[in-house]
């Protein structure tokens, strides 16, 4: 029988001699894991190796007390060090298990491991040395201090050489990778993390530091020093200027670097110089101990031969830098700033936003001053950014006026942009006042593709354009939502007019003389498949916006023809029919002639074809609509002015216009039963007899409408009262039934 061991057995045995290792200064820590179900050995294991340095660092312990609760640490800890691992726990190979799982499952190469048991018997230690890729198997009662502490140093340092194999062998994967892969948009920052991890590696070192180096900046700052590569925790610095570390030591060392092109070596940090024959680099890394001369010979002999590479990553980087740089500002073009945005969002976006800033109406700058003008003003506006922003966020420019910004939201917010633009720019020998459009996305409420968040923000950006009240708009998921909508509704749109599926709708205009239909007005109407309609107002604006409007319409004017013509065989000569017409319709360069054309074809009396336009579309361009207008009308077509009073028009327009009729807009007929509510539509009334327009009145839905309307003089009326808009064969149906 094995007697039970005592932990005091392997603790306080007398030692010849602590093999521990003498240091005055300590610097990192290596992590321990003690798993043991025996309460008492992972007090007195930590206490006999409490006081233990090794290479310079600190022991740092974690427990254990079953072998499944230590396969689920190392799961989440994989800088684990060294495994002190009892064989016999809740099952007599939970240990053995344990190195299995560590191995085999959790693929931990680097982590060392050390069984210890209390009974031998279990698991014999020939057969185990053998079976295991474990360290040292001992048994607990022949463990003196002197002998546990060897153990762990040995074991310690072979973690360090595997490790540092391992951290060799990823540098030198990076360097190749990028070197085989020269035109990749990363390829100058990956071979540069490259460069570091292996510098690192070389000297038994954690991969901590960064690359840096002077590139072309936006033309404020010539001599600006960037992270081309960085790795441990000043990853997220990578393309950032060097000022972003916020760390006054580190940008002396690599300024002072780069001015005497020397290495430089002190006790906290190492400071190399990677020369080439036009292209020089700064490597800072994190040491914390003075580099020893072997290393430093290390170091110089890898530099050397490394310089090629950087050289020609560097030229090569040269040749893409025309695809990811605005040549004006020299920022950060749309294909990099969509890159940023990924890489942002991967490296932790909870504070961060991306902005595009549109610059309002600068194509009057383009247009009245000339493009060199409107160049030197991107490139102020560039500078004023740089100069407010440019250590906290990443500017670049998007399109021909817009900027794109990343940083942290409590920065880059509408006010503090809006100050930006407070001051007027200087641009050549002109002091130009601007002002700008912004749209935000939060990083951490949209995807991690580049493309996808700046779709995002263009979304919130065109949503501010829309808004009155104030000129910016964060993203939200309901405003793709919208857009998508409005997208499929457009695709259904455009599928049920290919199809012949709009129809076209008529409502009958009365003659408050004689009570007798003198005309109607088309009506476009959208079915939906499971019934009911579609409403205009949704439909008109979504077709106008895309440009259907103009094909639509050219179908409108066609139907209506039609539809006199069989008016016309059926004895209704003298019927007229109204048809509306949008901006884009008078924006077509045949719009004129295809009108004319159509009037034509079908034979019918150009007079009995009267064209809608509202006030909006008048003011949207005068002089084409005006002269649209007297071609038309010189063709004998008809005029009328829709809306009148709703849009603020300019008289003098009116005038101008040539005109056979005006429409009072529904919105003054729903008031001219209230106290003073027909003051407008009697002005309207008279306004048309001065300038010997015939009006007519829409929306007329009461007799007591139709009796104030009639008091004023105005000649026609249309509404609900009279006739709701219907399909052509009622039409037909209600004018024979009005000429009995």
């Amino acid at each position: 029988m094995v007697p039970e061991a005592n932990p005091d057995d392997f603790l306080f045995l007398a030692d010849d001699e602590d093999a521990s290792e003498a240091t005055d200064h300590t610097v990192g820590e290596w992590q321990l894991l003690i798993v043991d179900d025996d309460e008492e050995i992972h007090t007195v294991t930590k206490l006999a190796l409490s006081d233990v340095v090794v290479e310079g660092r600190k022991l740092v312990f974690h427990h254990a007390y079953s072998g499944k609760e230590a396969v689920q640490f190392l799961r989440n800890h994989d800088n684990i060090a060294l495994v002190l691992l009892d064989v016999v726990m809740e099952t007599d190979d939970a240990g053995l298990k344990v190195v299995e799982q560590i191995r085999d499952e959790l693929k931990l190469e680097d982590t060392r491991i050390i069984l210890r048991t209390g009974q031998p018997g279990y698991a014999p230690e020939e057969s185990v040395i053998k079976e295991y890729d474990i360290n040292d198997y001992k048994t607990k009662t022949e463990l003196t201090r002197s002998k546990l502490v060897t153990t762990i140093i040995a074991s310690i340092r072979s973690y360090q050489q595997i490790r540092t194999i391992n951290q060799n062998r990823i540098g030198l994967q990076k360097i190749i990778n990028a070197g085989a892969n020269l035109l990749e948009q990363h390829s100058l920052h990956e071979f540069s993390e490259g460069v570091v991890t292996q510098i690192a590696s070389l000297i038994g070192l954690d991969a901590e530091g960064v690359l840096c180096a002077q590139i072309e900046d936006d033309g404020s700052n010539a001599d600006s020093i960037y992270v081309l590569g960085a790795a441990g925790h000043y990853a997220p610095f990578i393309k950032c200027r060097l000022e972003r570390i916020d760390n006054k030591r580190i940008i002396h060392q690599i300024n002072d670097c780069l001015r005497s092109k020397r290495n430089i070596f002190t006790e906290k940090d190492t400071t190399l110089y990677l020369g080439a024959e036009h292209h020089g680099a700064a490597v800072y890394l994190e040491t914390n101990r003075a580099i020893e001369d072997f290393d430093r010979q290390l170091i110089e002999v890898f530099l050397s031969n490394i310089s090629v590479g950087y050289e020609n990553v560097t030229l090569f980087q040269q040749l893409r830098h025309a695809a990811y740089i605005d040549p004006l500002t020299k920022t950060p073009n749309r294909n990099e700033f969509t890159c940023l945005l990924a890489d942002t969002r991967q490296l932790g976006a909870q504070d961060s936003v991306a902005v595009l800033i549109d610059i309002n109406h600068f194509s009057d700058v383009n247009d009245g001053l000339g493009q060199e003008v409107g160049n030197e003003l991107l490139i102020a506006i560039t500078q004023r950014l740089v100069q407010e922003f440019g250590n906290d966020a990443q500017i670049g420019r998007i399109g021909a006026d817009v900027f794109g910004m990343i940083g942290s939201e409590q920065v880059l917010t509408p006010q503090a942009l809006d100050a930006l633009f407070l001051e007027p720019f200087q641009a050549s020998e002109h002091s130009l006042q601007v002002d700008a459009t912004y749209g935000f996305c939060r990083l951490s409420e949209s995807s991690e593709q580049g493309l996808t968040i700046l779709k995002h923000v263009y979304i919130a950006l065109n949503r501010a354009k829309k808004n009155i009240s104030r000129n910016y708009e964060f993203y939200q998921q309901q405003m793709e939502d919208e857009t998508a909508e409005r997208l499929a509704l457009l695709r259904t749109l455009r599928q049920d007019f290919a199809q012949d599926r709009l129809q076209l709708w008529f409502q009958p205009q009365i003659c408050l003389k004689s009570r007798k239909a003198i005309g109607m007005e088309a009506l476009l109407r959208w079915p939906q498949q499971g019934g009911g309609f579609v409403s205009p107002a949704v439909f008109i604006p979504l077709a106008e916006y895309s440009g259907l409007i103009v094909e639509i319409g050219a179908w409108v004017l066609q139907q209506a023809c039609m539809q006199l013509k069989e008016l016309e065989r059926m004895g209704f000569k003298e019927l007229r029919i109204a048809v509306n017409v949008s901006m884009p319709q008078f924006r077509s360069p045949h719009f004129v002639e295809s009108v004319i054309n159509c009037v034509t074809e079908y034979q019918v009396k150009p007079e009995l074809l009267e064209l809608e336009i509202t006030e909006s579309v008048v003011m949207d361009d005068p002089k084409v609509v005006i002269s649209a207008l007297k071609e038309l009308q010189s063709f004998g077509i008809k005029v009328a002015i829709d809306d009148f009073g709703i849009g603020f028009s300019s008289l003098s327009y009116l005038q101008q216009l040539p005109l056979d009729r005006i429409k009072i807009d529904r919105a003054f007929v729903n008031d001219i039963e209230k106290p003073n509510g027909a003051a407008i539509a009697e002005t309207i009334v008279n306004l048309g007899k001065r300038l010997g327009l015939h009006t007519i009145a829409e929306g007329v839905e009461t007799v007591a409408q139709e009796r104030v309307i009639l008091a004023m003089g105005c000649d026609e009326v249309q509404g609900f009262l009279y006739a709701k808009p219907m399909a052509k064969d009622e039409l037909v149906a209600f004018i024979k039934q009005q000429k009995k």
